[in-house]
């Protein structure tokens, strides 16, 4: 596992999106946070696609890309999820990630891993439920979610075109969760 007091001094974070839509906007705010990484962080961007539906007959016989998914979350040094909300909930594509990077019982990827979530969506109230019901599968999963700042972005049609943001103040709110996930791992990786 890569620790924050490596040689290098590099923060390392992972980021993904719950989607799989070419143009979504939680993919946008990956990019424009992968974007924005300065000095001593790194953001890089994993991409769901490819994870097949997870199935327990295969745990003994993991997919590639569930191994890629998994190493790329045990490698960094936090990760920062952005997620969609449908029907008020995550979406199947990111809880059946979750599923295999938690899986087989005591192969947990996410375990003790420092956490920061956003999202985007089109209606007026964010990604707000969906955001707190990752927290329900985070405190499961004992990873540690950051709790300021929090980010729900609404009106995402105003604000992301063509898969850029093109608001100042959530590209600032989006530096603004960045820096507060790399205190927040620093903080908690000190101990490891």
């Amino acid at each position: 596992m890569l620790m924050v007091n490596r040689m290098d001094n590099n923060f390392e974070i992972l980021a993904f999106a719950g989607s799989l839509r070419k143009d979504s906007y939680n993919k946008a705010l990956v990019k424009a946070a992968a974007g924005l990484a300065r000095g001593e962080v790194t953001i890089d961007i994993f991409d769901l696609d490819g994870i097949p539906m997870y199935n327990q007959d295969l745990e003994n016989d993991v997919p590639a890309r569930v191994k890629e998914f998994k190493k790329s979350i045990r490698d960094a040094d936090a990760l920062l999820i952005a997620i969609p909300e449908y029907n008020r909930s995550l979406p199947g594509v990111l809880k059946n990630a979750i599923d295999w990077a938690s899986r087989p019982y005591g192969d947990n990827s996410f375990d003790d891993k420092p956490v920061a979530t956003f999202g985007a969506t089109g209606g007026s109230i964010g990604t707000a439920v969906a955001q707190y019901h990752f927290r329900e599968i985070a405190a499961f999963l004992n990873m540690h979610p950051l709790e300021k700042p929090q980010m729900f972005v609404t009106d995402a049609h105003k604000k992301i075109e063509d898969g850029k943001i093109v608001d100042g103040e959530t590209e600032k709110r989006i530096a603004e969760v960045v820096e507060a996930l790399v205190k927040w791992g620093k903080r908690i990786n000190r101990g490891k």
